[in-house]
């Protein structure tokens, strides 16, 4: 009977198959490139929506708010943002700054007034400072008290211009009149180019359409972060950047 070769080497069982399956269920599939990519694109474009979000509510903010400031008894001249004409006449929204600085102007806080505003496109033969003027006059305010600042196409323009009457008339101080959504970055900019302690009066609109207007500052307000930047920068920035979202 023959024996056995005891140094043969015996073989190892085989795996179960059911083993065998786990262990290859077991290896992953390492992710392509391609699908990496793509999973670094969707979490930046994630990251933006959400600072896009974050900024629209801190811009909303200043905007529904606005500035609140206590009014000083009496300033130098009073400063009234210019808005559209209509036909040569104040449009309603216009006329709702107007009638607030003849408020403040008969309740004593200046006895002078800038109205600023340049030349719309929509086929006014008056600027906007003149038809303000013509609407102070009708409601009592003295021509002789009215400056008129006839060139600003933006609020930055208004400011700077109304800014450069005032060295002009030895005035200083001043209250700037406009509407609660458009106060925020009126002060911003009015503290920018070097007005002495602005201050101002803002009234909340009963007629404009304000989820247009809310929208349009957003992005002014947006645009004048911007200039602002290059501004402390010492980048010169034409004034005809400002025409654009300029109310």
């Amino acid at each position: 009977m023959a024996k056995p070769d005891v140094n043969k080497k015996q073989s190892a069982p085989a795996a179960p198959a059911s083993r065998r399956k786990q262990v290859s269920k077991g290896k992953k599939k390492a992710p392509s490139k391609l699908y990496r990519s793509f999973v670094r694109f969707f979490q930046l474009v994630v990251g933006a929506f959400i600072l896009l979000v974050a900024w629209i509510v801190f811009i909303q903010w200043k905007v529904q708010f606005g500035v609140q400031q206590p009014l000083p008894k009496q300033v130098d001249v009073g400063i009234v943002l210019g808005a559209s004409l209509r036909q040569d006449t104040p449009s309603p929204g216009l006329q709702e700054r107007l009638d607030l600085a003849v408020d403040l102007y008969r309740q004593g806080r200046f006895k002078q007034v800038i109205v600023s505003g340049g030349l719309d496109h929509n086929g006014s033969k008056l600027t906007e400072a003149e038809g303000m003027r013509n609407y102070l006059v009708s409601k009592g305010v003295p021509e002789k008290q009215i400056l008129l600042e006839p060139r600003a196409t933006s609020t930055y323009e208004n400011l700077l211009f109304s800014k450069q009457i005032m060295q002009e008339n030895g005035l200083v101080s001043s209250i700037i009149v406009t509407h609660r959504y458009h106060s925020a970055r009126s002060l911003d900019i009015a503290e920018t180019i070097g007005l002495q302690q602005p201050v101002v009066s803002s009234i909340r609109s009963e007629v404009l359409f304000m989820p247009y207007h809310d929208t349009r500052e957003t992005l002014a307000y947006t645009k004048w972060y911007g200039t602002k930047l290059l501004l402390k920068l010492g980048i010169p920035v034409s004034e005809a950047a400002f025409s654009h979202f300029g109310e």
